[in-house]
């Protein structure tokens, strides 16, 4: 027997229902902000990647698909979806229109980890962009959106947020910090002595215990930060507090990808085991020009569907549609007539067999129909069909013509 691959899932019964509830859920509430849906393929050059989250980063150094491919051409699985959304954003030349283009997207992305529980080597994301707001209040709105959409889904959370500073205050404060991580580096894990070199304030997010406790003395970022970007993150503040949303400021949130620029956000569950964060994001204003397109502002963030897939409850169904049986051979034909007109209106099962009325029931309740349909001798000759309605309990006969003329 062949299994799937380790760290890979399939999605079938409830968790495919779950699935399909979370994404429609989640994608209702981004047109209602504005967001229209965006396609990007799976497979990206490498170098976007590389180019964008970053070559210190865990994803590229450790956790990327790639491979060359039958064109010598170097590519991978993408691992996240900003860099592709952001690509397509420069390839389609809309960062060169004077105009703000929101987008939601969903799909697979792929990672070489350690599988455990809600994360998956492959792996689904809902995320949004936004592009061309440089306003702190289309921050808020995108934390507002992530609340909408896991209030909605009655999902219990709690959101840390942090300013992660800009090109004029991270020069003197990552000076601070490396001076700092230099008289504890030898007390400080492999990576982040890797890091410390590469990009210092990626060890702030380092999740070994030890490092965090040794962190805690470090330089603040929120403490350094310019005027510009102190006065964002302090209306970011008390634009969540007029809007009743509670948060924490976390000083050492950092995300795990190097594009973030002042806001930083991560909304948190602790119902899901130690990889408790099922929702992040931030601002980014230099990737758009970072990968050779117009300098543009932009924001946004991504949710992990497995991440929360446990935690959803689905609203309990409703029988809908109609089921169709016969009690002899040749009813059939009648019923298929009467099912392919039918399934321009609703949803409609219908059983190939023969089957007593007492077993037709039983396979109208099983597959949910909320009206069932029968054909026997006495209709068959008749050209009628007998309808129950399965709810209200309602029975009627009527002619086989008003199935048929819709």
């Amino acid at each position: 027997m062949i299994n799937p691959l380790r760290g890979m899932k399939d999605l079938i019964f409830e968790d495919s229902q779950k699935f399909e509830y979370i994404i429609a859920t989640a994608s209702k509430i981004a047109r209602n902000y504005g967001y229209s849906y965006i396609e990007t393929p799976i497979l990206e050059e490498t170098a976007l990647f590389k180019r964008s989250v970053g070559e210190s980063s865990d994803i590229v150094g450790k956790e990327m698909y790639q491979f060359m491919d039958k064109g010598e051409n170097d590519v991978c699985m993408r691992p996240e979806g900003t860099a592709g959304v952001v690509r397509a954003f420069i390839s389609n030349k809309l960062d060169r229109q004077d105009a703000n283009y929101r987008f939601y997207y969903y799909g697979s992305m792929f990672r070489y980890e350690r599988p455990q529980k809600g994360r998956l080597r492959s792996f689904h994301q809902f995320g949004c962009e936004s592009f061309g707001e440089g306003s702190v209040y289309e921050d808020f709105m995108l934390i507002s959106m992530i609340k909408d959409i896991f209030d909605a889904l009655q999902i219990d959370f709690s959101l840390n947020i942090n300013s992660l500073g800009c090109s004029d205050c991270m020069p003197l404060y990552r000076t601070k910090l490396v001076s700092f991580l230099e008289n504890i580096k030898d007390d400080l894990c492999e990576d982040c002595n890797r890091r410390i070199a590469t990009n210092p304030i990626r060890v702030l997010d380092c999740k070994n215990e030890k490092c965090q406790i040794l962190l805690q003395a470090s330089p603040k970022l929120i403490n350094n930060l310019c005027g510009s970007c102190d006065s964002d993150f302090t209306k970011l503040q008390t634009l969540l507090n007029e809007a009743c949303i509670s948060y924490e400021v976390d000083t050492n949130l950092v995300r795990g990808l190097d594009y973030y620029n002042k806001t930083a956000f991560e909304f948190i569950s602790n119902n899901i085991g130690s990889q408790s964060a099922i929702a992040g994001g931030g601002r980014y204003d230099r990737l758009v020009e970072f990968l050779d397109g117009k300098s543009t502002p932009a924001v946004g963030f991504a949710l992990g569907i497995e991440r929360i897939m446990d935690l959803v409850i689905l609203p309990e169904s409703k029988r809908e549609g109609l089921y169709l049986g016969g009690m002899n051979e040749e009813s059939i034909n009648s019923l298929l007539q009467i099912a392919r007109k039918q399934l321009e209106v609703q949803k409609v099962t219908m059983e190939y067999k023969p089957k007593s009325l007492k077993a037709h029931l039983k396979s109208a309740d099983k597959a949910g129909a909320r009206t069932i349909g029968i054909i026997g001798d006495d209709e068959l000759s008749n050209g009628t069909i007998w309808m129950k309605d399965l709810e209200t309990k309602e029975e009627k006969t009527i002619n086989i013509n008003e199935m048929l003329s819709l």
